[in-house]
């Protein structure tokens, strides 16, 4: 080189990255064609055998093109030519799991069974390890009725003993068949290979189906010793006692239990005494039975809350204990027992547990004990006892209005949720009396609990939206528009987003578009979120056509690049190129798409770190026209001086 010196055009690194992005996203859509005789027929196999080969031969162990190429012929009706290329695949990845599954695939389609067949049998010769290719290849010949062939692809596979499920797969194609020796003498085998208790559990089940009741104890009596203690498991015990209780053996059965309960460890026996349990319920001496499981867990739960007595769950799972043995007597005091352990700290966490308890006590005298009375002074004694002025509990107060309501007490139930409501309001206690009274179609009551709610807390945008629908429900348009403007005029909202959105879409089930449109002005004038603007312009798009949402989407853009919110432009920039990939001016839309480019900005810690930016065509321009207007005033400043 000669002339070393600079070039009057200098060329960034960014330009070079940004045009070589350009041209990569540009794709040429291949033209449409048709063929008319057969000359152009021949012509164009030739073509795109020569593209295809080229393809291969630049990217040889690219599977996939092979794949198309095959593929391409095959629906060419070039059945030979087809079978060539998957040979050719073959060569070069012999070990190819898809490759063969198309290939076979193919001769089956075109009817080639025996084609087909060697093909399978290259393929489980190579990969034998591979279920899939074992499961087609049966399946193939089950569906060409050759059930011998079948048979001696399972045996074949068999032998590589493969997972538990290939097993039962054999199994099933020799149930479909009736065949129940061969199905015996794969158990055989699959125990040997596979000594699971699933598997002796499904041999077990097989032999009660098909068999007596000797060959089923001999199944069962196998895998106790086949197991041994080491790696015995509790279902196979408790099956097989159940399998003697409907052979109607109670003897043998608690045999069985009493065997595995002296052998196996407590930690693994859990299930096997609760079956045990249930076993001399239904069979032994139940009062003896009942009162020794019964005595038992009371002398755990005592130790329990012997040693915490806080402990609330130990003390409903002691009253649950005491319910089902069913002494009313032992019940209460169980109960009186745990609410006299109330909190002694004002948090809320502490007493939620606690307050189950009272819950359930009074579900247990209204249900089981039949006592409204005392029911009603369970009620009330928690409701005295919890400190209302600090919290309160939605639930006890919702249930014990319904409890109210289940005595025909109406007034009651409206008078506690009143209380509730004056002594501590909050959101729950309203949706609770507000769902009463619409159970009892009084809308009058409904619409004052809601006026009442809104006054309590009008930033709850929920109870609005909720307040609007349920005008809306009954036909009332206006109210309904009165309760959203309410609603959108107020100064602070917790979720401002769920309002708007159902007001617009009220407005839309009634059809009044340019009520619609006011209101995404309107909220427009509020925000400047990228999922506004492209609502709007979704509803410009059904509503008027690509020009109106042509408009909005360009208001939107320069709306959002004068606040200078990149990411959220580009979201708009992107929602526009979809509108108007479907006939419309793309190109317009693909000139305002920015450039990703890599930054670094200092941290507090004085660190560096990279990060990722949008540049925008008006942006760099921008930029560009600011850097010459300084370069003039320069200059200017250098001629004065």
């Amino acid at each position: 080189i000669k002339n070393k010196n600079a070039a009057a055009v200098q060329i960034t690194a960014e330009q070079l990255i940004r045009e070589a992005f350009d041209r990569q996203s540009t794709v040429q859509k291949a033209p449409r064609q048709k063929v008319l005789d057969g000359e152009e027929l021949s012509d164009y196999q030739m073509r795109r055998r020569r593209e295809f080969e080229e393809g291969v031969r630049r990217n040889r162990s690219n599977i996939g093109e092979w794949l198309r190429y095959a593929t391409w012929e095959e629906s060419q009706q070039e059945i030979a030519r087809s079978r060539s290329i998957y040979e050719r695949a073959l060569d070069v990845d012999a070990r190819s799991q898809t490759v063969y599954i198309k290939y076979a695939e193919m001769e089956m389609k075109n009817k080639n069974i025996n084609l087909a067949r060697n093909l399978f049998d290259r393929a489980v010769t190579v990969l034998p390890r591979v279920s899939q290719f074992w499961y087609r290849f049966a399946y193939m010949e089950e569906l060409v009725d050759n059930v011998q062939g079948a048979r001696e692809v399972f045996d074949r596979w068999m032998q590589w003993e493969p997972e538990y499920e290939a097993w039962m797969a054999f199994i099933k194609f020799e149930q479909r068949y009736k065949e129940v020796q061969n199905v015996r003498g794969v158990f055989e085998r699959l125990v040997f290979v596979h000594p699971e208790p699933k598997a002796w559990l499904r041999w077990a089940q097989f032999e009660e189906t098909n068999g007596d009741a000797d060959s089923v104890r001999e199944v069962f009596g196998r895998a106790i010793d086949r197991l041994g203690e080491e790696h015995m498991d509790q279902h196979v015990f408790i099956s097989f006692a159940k399998f003697e209780v409907r052979m109607r053996e109670h003897e043998r059965a608690r045999a069985i239990y009493k065997y595995a309960l002296q052998r196996l460890p407590r930690a693994q026996s859990q299930s096997l005494y609760n079956q045990y349990t249930v076993f001399e319920k239904q069979f032994g001496d139940t009062n003896e039975v009942e009162e020794v499981v019964v005595r038992k867990r009371r002398m755990q739960y005592e130790a329990m809350v012997k040693r915490d007595p806080r402990d609330y769950d130990a003390w409903i799972d002691f009253a649950k204990l005491e319910e089902s043995a069913g002494d009313r007597d032992r019940i209460r005091d169980v109960y009186e027992r745990a609410v006299a352990e109330h909190p002694t700290t004002a948090e809320k966490d502490v007493w939620r547990r606690y307050i189950y308890i009272w819950l359930f006590y009074a579900l247990y005298e209204e249900t089981q004990a039949r006592d409204v009375d005392r029911a009603r002074q369970v009620y009330g004694a928690a409701l005295d006892l919890i400190p209302h002025e600090r919290f309160t509990f939605g639930k006890l107060w919702h249930q014990y209005a319904w409890f109210e309501i289940r005595q025909g007490n109406v007034d009651k139930a409206r008078r506690a949720l009143g209380q509730a409501l004056g002594r501590c309001p909050k959101n729950s206690l309203f949706r609770s009396y507000i769902n009463l009274e619409l159970e009892l179609r009084e809308f009058d009551r409904v619409r004052t609990l809601y006026t009442k709610h809104i006054e309590f807390n009008p930033a709850n945008c929920a109870t609005w939206v909720e307040f609007a629908r349920f005008e809306s429900a009954l036909g009332e348009e206006t109210r309904a528009r009165a309760v959203y403007e309410l609603a959108v005029e107020q100064p602070t909202l917790d979720m401002p987003e769920i309002l708007w959105k159902a007001y617009i879409d009220f407005e839309l089930e009634l059809g009044h578009t340019d009520r619609v449109r006011s209101l995404y002005e309107r909220l427009l004038k509020l925000t400047d979120h990228v999922k506004v603007w492209i609502s709007r312009a979704q509803f410009e798009l059904d509503t008027q056509g690509q020009e109106a949402a042509r408009s909005v989407f360009e208001e939107g853009d320069g709306r959002l690049r004068d606040v200078g919110r990149k990411e959220e432009r580009l979201a708009l920039l992107e929602a526009w190129r979809s509108m108007e990939s479907d006939g419309g001016d793309i190109e317009s839309v693909e000139r305002r798409m920015p450039t990703r480019v890599r930054r670094r900005r200092v941290l507090d810690d004085g660190s560096m770190e990279e990060y990722f930016d949008y540049v925008f065509p008006d942006d760099t321009q921008g930029s560009r026209f600011k850097l010459l207007a300084k370069a003039h005033m320069w200059k200017q400043t250098q001629h004065s001086e």
